[in-house]
């Protein structure tokens, strides 16, 4: 089997697509393409992908909406085709997960330059059998006490890891912070309770706060949630 990363392209634009498979395969890398958003989003579900470069405008499901879903269930790094100049598009991709985008249009080497930097991040991909638990773009990888964010790696204390994975195993439930205390912390803790406050801040500053994203909310007089 190739160790080559293989990028999956789509764009319906035929001549955009070729010009993308001719220069991603003569700098070595496998390709596999697809001109339908819902036909592509199938095929990530079903197939491996190291890169997916995804155009916006598709027919059946545009870019956009295969973003979302994919994010469901996937941290496969994303690029996104936008239009010339069009920032809506470039902010909603990247608030949907996408990792980067490229305008249109675009010359081969910033692209190639784009999927190496996201490869050279990404070295220690996860096995296809190793455990995830995931909600919206929050991925966690219990066996390497791992967490990325779109795609992204975050650094995370022991601490502050032991309780997001608490909340995500959780997730949409209330939990007290008795509850959290007695879960992270042990049942022996005798230390002041807004610790759980202190920490959930932490994890709202590395998570919710740097990518723009709502995930942890208060249940005032009760505690937190985690929500997708």
């Amino acid at each position: 089997m190739s160790d080559k990363p293989k990028i999956f392209i789509v764009e319906d634009e035929k001549n955009i697509a070729r010009f993308l498979q001719l220069a991603l395969e003569k700098e070595g890398f496998r390709t596999a393409s697809e001109s339908n958003g819902r036909r592509a989003y199938e095929k990530i579900v079903q197939e491996s992908y190291d890169v997916v470069l995804l155009d916006v405008m598709l027919p059946e499901m545009d870019g956009m909406e295969v973003c979302r879903n994919v994010r469901e269930i996937s941290d496969v790094p994303i690029i996104m085709l936008t239009a010339r100049d069009d920032v809506k598009d470039q902010v909603s991709g990247l608030n949907l997960g996408a990792n980067d985008y490229i305008t249109k249009p675009f010359s081969s080497e910033v692209l190639i330059a784009k999927i190496r930097g996201i490869l050279n991040r990404r070295e220690n991909l996860p096995r296809d059998d190793e455990k995830r638990l995931i909600t919206g773009s929050v991925i966690l990888y219990p066996e390497r006490y791992e967490v990325t964010v779109r795609g992204e790696p975050i650094e995370l204390t022991h601490r502050e890891y032991e309780l997001l994975q608490y909340l995500v195993e959780n997730k949409n439930r209330v939990l007290n912070r008795d509850q959290i205390l007695q879960k992270v912390w042990g049942y022996e803790y005798g230390g002041d309770t807004n610790v759980v406050d202190v920490y959930i801040s932490y994890l709202r500053t590395k998570i919710d706060y740097r990518f723009n994203e709502r995930h942890i909310h208060t249940i005032r007089g009760v505690g937190y949630v985690l929500k997708d």
